[in-house]
């Protein structure tokens, strides 16, 4: 397998060194064969989500300095934020792979039921192992995604590759949910703050982005909320709220017939220039220039 030297792993870095293949933008790259994802050889940061299935063989590797073992029929989910290291793997070893950028898959799962759980189970249980027939499904379904990927003359390309991942992902919600009623992983307190904040925000973000607002909410303060949030998510409380935000003013200004000014009202902005300069700051440019995009 290819070795890379970079600090951090991102669609982007590793597109450049794989040569031809299925991606969209530097936000999807699918691997039909895990041999050919360039493994780094040293501790990396990843910029990204990668989800994975082993077909067959066995390999090793750590995240956030814990180790992991995969064999066929697992899946593997390696989140935003975390550390790899440390692979081996035997010499008939194989699988699938997508890789993505983090608000491409950010803006497939905010529909997503119950995203708080999903997000921690695949914290606690990063490799997992599926039936024969749940293992068929996702190969179904990949099969289905890549040959939408390339697929670059379809108009409505995106949104279909797009809606394909969301389903593949609840089918392996309900993967989860069938091993979540025999897990014997006890909640910890952080993992508990830590649902209890998402779910605050997936019910408030609109109104509120005070992170002592949540704190208060939850009866604690905002620099010991920021503080387990960051443990169990790698995110702070911040960028968890600016991110709904920001997906949500996306979603506005690519779907709906509202204004700019209706939108900034919408998402309780003082005016409409404070949700531009706020929309320029993470997306890196107007909302207007995003709406004509």
């Amino acid at each position: 397998m290819a070795t890379i030297k970079m600090e951090e792993l991102s669609v982007a870095s590793v597109k450049q060194l794989i040569g031809p293949s299925s991606f969209i933008d530097d936000d999807l790259l699918l691997f039909e064969s895990l041999t050919k994802l360039p493994w780094p050889n040293s501790p990396r940061r990843m910029k990204c989500v990668l989800l994975a299935m082993c077909m067959k063989g066995k390999a090793q590797y750590s995240v956030d300095t814990e180790e992991h073992m995969v064999k066929g029929g697992d899946v593997i989910i390696i989140n935003e934020g975390t550390v790899v290291d440390n692979y081996m793997f035997s010499t008939d070893f194989d699988g699938i792979a997508i890789m993505m950028g983090y608000d491409f898959f950010s803006d497939v799962i905010k529909g997503i039921h119950e995203l708080s759980s999903l997000f921690l189970f695949s914290r606690m249980h990063p490799v997992f192992s599926l039936t024969k027939e749940e293992q068929f499904a996702i190969q179904a379904y990949f099969r289905a995604i890549k040959y939408r990927v390339d697929d670059t003359g379809h108009h409505f390309r995106i949104d279909v590759v797009r809606s394909l991942i969301m389903t593949m992902i609840y089918d392996i919600s309900n993967a989860i949910y069938r091993l979540q009623q025999i897990s014997d992983h006890r909640q910890t307190r952080a993992e508990a703050i830590f649902a209890q904040f998402i779910k605050l925000v997936e019910e408030n973000f609109r109104q509120e982005r005070r992170v002592g607002w949540y704190g208060e909410k939850l009866c604690i303060t905002p620099k010991y909320l920021s503080e387990t949030v960051k443990a169990v998510s790698h995110r702070t409380p911040n960028e968890w709220i600016d991110n709904y935000v920001i997906l949500e003013a996306r979603v506005l200004l690519k779907n709906s017939t509202m204004s700019i000014k209706q939108i900034s009202q919408h998402l309780n902005f003082p005016n409409q220039s404070f949700l531009g300069k706020y929309f320029k700051e993470h997306v890196g440019m107007s909302p207007s220039e995003y709406r004509q995009s």
